[in-house]
């Protein structure tokens, strides 16, 4: 078996044309294998969004390549081989926190939801809120609702963009906690876009983006 997940080369993601053109990922090249854990930072608008969004395959490259060896194929990405966590939960309205949780496990028709949807809520303390609505929560407890979205169904790739940006600091550091701790049980990679140095701090690598560049790589924990 591959013990690559996914490979970069020369990857880019132009957004308009002419004098409007912007390159917001500029011949990026990396290879992501299962237990990493990966900061990746830089200012805003330098193109962390936009590279977390390709290695979804949310969105698609402009040149170069980019191929999940260890997944297979763009379709098998979703929903269950790669789990994104966004800014915002989005979690759906009218479905309880529980079922929002579950929603990628039916799309995929995994076995045994139940148990790891509560699995997934108890790890972003969120258990007691599992009958209740979307517009219940507080935004910090929809980011977590989002999280234990992406938790639940045990991705291969775990992405994350600011998914602390919503939190207060112990919140925060706690569901850090609870990624890492999934990542460690399954041989997870993990992908965090944070401008936040204590959640970079705990990344074994640091990858820094600036005008869409992705320089060079550090290793933030021997």
């Amino acid at each position: 078996m591959t013990r690559v997940l996914a490979e970069a080369e020369r990857l880019a993601r132009c957004f308009g044309a002419g004098d409007r053109k912007i390159l917001a990922v500029d011949a990026a090249s990396f290879v992501i294998r299962p237990g990493d854990s990966i900061a990746l930072t830089g200012p805003s608008g330098s193109g962390k969004s936009t590279l977390l969004n390709l290695l979804a395959g949310l969105d698609e490259p402009t040149s170069g390549h980019l191929t999940w060896p260890g997944i297979g194929s763009r379709d098998a990405l979703r929903p269950l081989a790669v789990g994104m966590i966004h800014q915002f939960a989005a979690l759906i309205p009218s479905l309880t926190v529980a079922e929002n949780v579950a929603l990628p496990l039916r799309l995929g028709h995994v076995e045994d939801q139940e148990q790891a949807v509560l699995a997934a809520l108890e790890a972003v303390d969120l258990l007691e809120f599992a009958d209740r609505l979307p517009d219940e929560l507080s935004s910090g407890q929809a980011q977590r609702a989002g999280i234990a979205r992406v938790l639940a169904h045990r991705p291969r790739l775990l992405l994350a963009d600011e998914p602390t940006g919503q939190l207060d600091q112990a919140t925060g550091q706690a569901v850090i906690s609870s990624m890492l701790d999934h990542a460690g049980r399954n041989g997870t990679a993990v992908v965090i876009a944070t401008h936040d140095p204590a959640v970079a701090g705990r990344l074994r690598t640091s990858w820094r983006m600036d005008h869409g560049r992705l320089e060079a790589h550090e290793e933030a924990i021997p």
